[in-house]
């Protein structure tokens, strides 16, 4: 059995403009810190990519084998610290996968 009062009480509450202006300042809230934070990850970003080259591919399993060990016998990982950075199975057996490396072998 559901209690009316307190059911009219929520339902003027949710229906009350003080509501629905809590929940405005609660997502606009919300809102600038994670634009805060997106800011703040494409500083690091881009102060990474000064660094590091990357290199996206998108290939069968097969090629994308080939790919990675063509990319890593050009820059040795001993030199430019080249590896894998990320990688990812998509469907039909494609292999998408990010190859970092530094910029020179010094």
């Amino acid at each position: 059995m559901v209690d009316t009062k307190n059911q009219n009480k929520v339902e003027q509450h949710v229906n009350s403009e003080a509501y629905w202006k809590e929940q405005k300042v609660a997502l606009d809230r919300a809102r600038s810190s994670h634009t805060k934070w997106i800011k703040s990850q494409r500083k690091k970003r881009a102060a990474e990519s000064h660094t590091w080259k990357r290199e996206t591919f998108s290939l069968p399993r097969s090629e994308a084998q080939k790919k990675a060990r063509a990319f890593l016998d050009k820059y040795p990982k001993a030199a430019y610290w080249s590896e894998v950075e990320t990688w990812r199975e998509l469907p039909d057996d494609i292999i998408e996968f990010t190859m970092r490396r530094l910029p020179t072998a010094d």
